[in-house]
């Protein structure tokens, strides 16, 4: 903890690992200095140091920090997949959709740990009694033990969203039965590869299950942008 009272050098606009908590704070409320050096310890940040060991920020360190809260935060993705994104965002690129690759991890890989009942609706903002609504429309898969799958934070996060449109949880049926149409398409063509118990063949499984699911849900999407430029014209 000692680098949190580093005196920042003015001169060359460098921020002690507290001045960054502090500056990010009211856009990120969660922000910890534990969580930096969590993100600096899996290769996502690499601030300088002092000569007496202390981290130092620049204003590029909290711009990149920034985007990597937003892309946890707004779209609940996984490490892995924010660290392809960074590769865009340090080129310039535009990174805000899908970029091509990144959907296999959106699909296949958790967007977060599992989550006990109480961390989920900390961080998903959502009421007990609209988290068990949840769960009684089909929305989300009963806790075992108290926690929920790794798939919930997304789930319950876009929740809260459309609750807060006048939507109801039992309105949101139909985007549970949507998704359960499209994965048994996929189902259906992978279906011989997934009874080979070789690893080769599971291996193929998974190649056609991304590949299909990635055109699926892109087709999904394209036909859901259409549908709602529709209702406004």
């Amino acid at each position: 903890m000692a680098d949190i009272d580093e005196p920042r050098v003015d001169d060359h606009a460098l921020y002690s690992i507290g001045e960054v908590i502090n500056e990010l704070r009211e856009e990120f409320p969660d922000v910890s200095i534990s969580k930096v050096r969590f993100l600096e310890s899996q290769g996502l940040l690499a601030p300088a140091r002092s000569d007496g060991g202390y981290r130092m920020f620049d204003d590029s360190d909290l711009d990149r920090l920034r985007f990597i809260l937003r892309q946890q935060r707004d779209h609940f993705l996984p490490l892995k997949v924010i660290k392809s994104k960074l590769t865009l965002w340090e080129r310039g690129e535009e990174v805000e959709g899908d970029e091509p690759g990144t959907l296999r991890s959106a699909l296949l890989e958790p967007r977060s740990e599992a989550v006990p009942t109480a961390e989920l609706l900390r961080r998903s903002g959502l009421t007990a009694e609209q988290l068990d609504a949840l769960v009684g429309n089909g929305l989300l898969a009963s806790p075992v033990d108290g926690v929920f799958g790794p798939d919930a934070i997304g789930v319950a996060a876009e929740a809260r969203r459309l609750f807060a449109q006048g939507l109801e949880p039992r309105h949101l049926r139909s985007v549970k039965h949507a998704a359960e149409r499209e994965a048994d398409i996929v189902s259906q063509l992978a279906a011989p590869l997934l009874r080979v118990r070789n690893a080769e063949g599971r291996e193929r499984a998974r190649a056609l299950v991304e590949a299909v699911g990635d055109s699926v849900a892109a087709m999904h999407r394209a036909l859901l942008a259409g549908e709602v430029r529709r209702l406004l014209e």
